[in-house]
């Protein structure tokens, strides 16, 4: 402290007393007249000009010290406050250290050196004066330059064209961007985008401080049309700004690819007998190139039947035929397809089309004589050739391939078919039997000699024998015949005369059926004596023995296969909820603060039948609240629809509908009641059910697996069984049968049909299907001839139906 505050001090205190105790008046007037109290003197600055270099990237209200000023004056004509010029980026701050004011600048406003390289401010220094007397100082702000810009592309897309095939090093485009930074923040580097197809850097090049793109490798328009680049300009900063934009570089197409011709679908194979316009194939022209380099002509070679018919498509065609084809003259056709495109220069492809005329079955076998006689004594050896028969067909391959057969001529003569064979391929005709001149002494037949064209041709020759005839043929069964009656029937025919052809039927001993079945002995009609369950036998079988009045009786038999049919006669059987005394009911509690689809509980049930009969579906019957329970109609799974609120009641009832898939659809119902309980009293609810669940679980699940694995053990029976009768011509079954009473004693109905040696009969409620069985080769049954292959087969029926049932039980 200097002398003049010393003083400054002392006497101050000596006025203040003086003040109070004298006249105040006239101490006044000598205080200010004191040389300490004049202000004589301004603030000044040591230096004129004040220089800041500040970032622009500087946060706000960051402080920076300026210089203070120096007044000789003292006590209140000191520097008393400092001021700064209006600014919208900067404010003054004074702070007090000891007896010094020093003044801060302090940053208000984020600076921008691209808008305001400097900012020239007046720092006014007052003191306490009356009146006042100032100092100013200049303060210059440098900003100084941050890396706070992106570099910019002058434009957001580029475009360019280049023709394909192109050479490389061609200059494509040279894109542009600037930074308004300075220095290394402004200078800009170019690359390609990170995310583009590898091959693209194969393709273009690009200089990275100037921006232009060239071409680097093949360009080709069919390979890719328009290529997108994406640009990345970075500056050289710390850290570095980027920006990108996209090139877009179309490729001009260029006729440089040949037309290909591709026959989608050809048949090199044409009829002689096929009609103009007929489509023999399917041609379809393809140009790689675009516009009218891809554009394309087809024709075809001169002097040809053929024509080319353009589709509805570009460059597809047909070749259909032009004129009518005739083999003799011409059975084979080269044709060359010529495609050229409509570029310049244009391009052309041929290629060659070999087509071969097939013969059409357009000329009738023919015998060398007619009609033939034939005297053959008596007593002849049974199956000895009798004598041959030949025709000729003048076609070609197949069409020239004759088979033989026998008709017989006129309905009083006798069935030669039944005692005659010829040999299909060489025309052999043979005797089956004996003849014998007291039964017939003369007949006459007809030979057919049909070749392999389609539609075949045939012709026929009248054969006229003398023969005699004995008692030697025994019965032939004809066909077990189906009606649409509740019987099934057997029929046997017998060629000989008299009361050798009066036949009687019987069921072979040794076939446990006869306790359910009966046979009518003179006309072959069969009953039932009793009901049949599909759920306890599935199929069976029996023979049925054929003998005729002769001396000695001759006998033939057949084999029955029956096959029961299911019907939907089961109810579905509820496995869970069951209380305690058999009833389809239980009670799920279930906590109040479950979500919507909380799993409620899950309805269990069975059907003993199978296939659609056995298929259960579950809907809801009743319940209370249909907004709150949902039922899944294929697996009885109950489920909250929602959460439940304080306004929904405490318990709720459910009665849930399962029924099966049968034409008349049987059903049964269970009823779930669903109460609402506060969490912890479902928790402990639930901790009490649980062991008790446990054991009902088990049960059911071990109830499942005995009901699928028996109907899988069925089928696999069943496949077995089907096999070994079309596999061995004789084969002992057994069967356990369902005694039932109170039945109308018939089958309920009948399908029969035959596989190889076999007959089969599928029994069921509501088939109206007739068919035919021819009879088989068992014992001293006589083989019959082929025109008794034309009955109905059936089993293509019974194996979908199998199969049906085999899918729904596996599900």
């Amino acid at each position: 402290m200097n002398i003049s505050e010393i003083l400054h001090d002392v006497f101050s205190e000596f006025l203040l007393l003086s003040f109070y105790s004298c006249q105040i008046q006239t101490w006044y007037h000598i205080l200010w007249r004191c040389p300490w109290y004049v202000n004589d003197n301004s603030p000044s600055f040591h230096e004129e000009e004040k220089i800041l270099e500040i970032s622009e990237s500087t946060v706000t209200g960051k402080r920076f010290q300026l210089p203070t000023a120096h007044d000789p004056d003292v006590v209140t004509n000191a520097v008393r406050i400092y001021k700064l010029n209006q600014n919208e980026y900067f404010t003054v701050q004074i702070r007090d250290r000891g007896e010094d004011k020093i003044p801060f600048l302090v940053l208000q406003g984020s600076l921008d050196r691209e808008k305001l390289r400097e900012h020239t401010l007046i720092l006014t220094a007052v003191d306490g004066g009356n009146p006042p007397r100032s100092g100013t100082l200049n303060v210059t702000v440098k900003v100084l330059d941050s890396n706070d810009n992106h570099p910019t592309f002058s434009q957001e897309v580029y475009s360019a064209t280049i023709p394909e095939n192109v050479d490389a090093g061609t200059s494509v485009i040279t894109v542009n961007a600037t930074d308004v930074d300075e220095g290394a923040n402004g200078d800009v580097e170019y690359f390609f985008g990170s995310q583009l197809d590898g091959k693209i850097y194969d393709m273009f090049s690009l200089d990275k401080d100037t921006g232009e793109i060239r071409v680097k490798g093949e360009i080709d328009f069919e390979k890719v049309e328009v290529f997108k680049l994406d640009v990345h300009a970075t500056d050289r900063g710390q850290p570095p700004m980027s920006t990108d934009c996209r090139v877009i570089i179309k490729v001009l197409d260029q006729n440089d690819n040949k037309p290909q011709i591709e026959v989608t679908s050809l048949s090199n194979l044409v009829s002689e007998d096929s009609k103009p316009g007929t489509v023999v194939s399917l041609i379809s022209i393809t140009d790689l190139d675009a516009g009218l380099n891809g554009k394309v002509i087809c024709s075809l070679s001169s002097n040809v039947p053929f024509d080319l018919k353009p589709s509805f498509q570009d460059n597809m065609y047909s070749l259909v035929l032009k004129e009518q084809l005739d083999r003799e003259l011409v059975s084979h056709y080269d044709i060359t397809i010529t495609a050229t495109d409509c570029g310049r220069p244009p391009l052309s492809t041929f290629r060659t089309l070999s087509i071969d005329v097939s013969d059409v079955n357009d000329n009738v076998p023919e015998f060398p004589h007619s009609p033939i006689e034939l005297y053959l004594a008596e007593n002849n050896v049974p199956g000895k050739p009798i004598f041959s028969v030949t025709a000729s067909d003048e076609d070609l391959n197949e069409n020239a391939h004759l088979t033989y057969r026998i008709i017989s001529e006129g309905s009083s003569q006798v069935r030669s078919a039944a005692f005659l064979n010829i040999n299909s391929e060489n025309g052999q005709v043979s005797a089956l039997k004996s003849f014998d001149f007291e039964t017939v002494k003369t007949f006459h037949f007809q030979v057919v000699a049909t070749d392999a064209g389609t539609p075949s041709l045939s012709s026929n020759v009248t054969v006229n024998v003398f023969i005699l005839d004995q008692n030697d043929n025994a019965p032939v069964i004809l066909y077990p015949v189906s009606s649409n009656t509740s019987v099934f029937s057997v029929k046997a025919t017998d060629n000989d005369v008299n009361e050798n052809t009066v036949i009687t039927y019987h069921i072979a001993r040794g076939n446990d059926v006869t306790s359910f079945l009966n046979v009518n002995s003179d006309n072959g009609r069969i009953s039932a004596l009793k009901s049949f369950d599909f759920e306890t036998v599935k199929t069976f079988q029996f023979q049925v023995v054929a003998t005729d009045a002769g001396t000695p009786s001759l006998s033939s038999n057949v084999t029955v296969n029956v096959f029961i049919l299911d019907q939907n006669d089961n109810a579905p059987v509820i496995l869970y909820p069951v209380s305690s005394n058999g009833s389809a009911e239980g009670v799920e509690e279930i906590p109040r603060n479950v979500n919507a689809g909380h799993l409620v509980t899950k309805v269990r049930a069975y059907d003993a039948d199978i296939g659609y009969n056995g298929w259960l579906l579950f809907s809801l019957q009743e319940v209370t609240d249909h907004s709150l329970f949902g039922l899944d109609r294929y697996t009885g799974q109950i489920r909250t629809l929602r959460s439940f609120t304080e306004t929904d009641e405490a318990e709720h009832k459910l009665v849930i509908l399962v029924k099966d898939n049968g034409n008349v659809s049987l059903s049964a119902t269970a009823t779930v009641t669903v109460k609402v309980v506060e969490p912890k009293e479902a928790f402990a609810a639930s901790d009490v059910k649980s062991s008790a669940k446990e054991d009902d679980d088990s049960n059911v699940t071990f109830y499942l697996m005995i009901t699928l694995g028996s109907v899988s053990v069925l089928f696999i029976i069943s496949i077995i069984v089907l096999i070994a009768m079309q596999c061995s011509k004789s084969t002992d079954y057994t069967s356990k049968y369902l005694q039932e009473t109170n039945y109308d004693g018939t089958l309920c109905h009948s399908i029969q049909y035959r596989s190889g040696d076999k007959r089969y009969m599928l029994v069921g409620p509501r088939m109206s299907i007739g068919s035919t069985i021819v009879p088989g080769s068992q014992a001293n049954t006589l083989v019959l001839p082929d025109r008794r292959r034309t009955s109905v087969e059936v089993r293509l029926k019974m194996w979908k139906n199998m199969v049906l049932t085999f899918q729904m039980c596996t599900t």
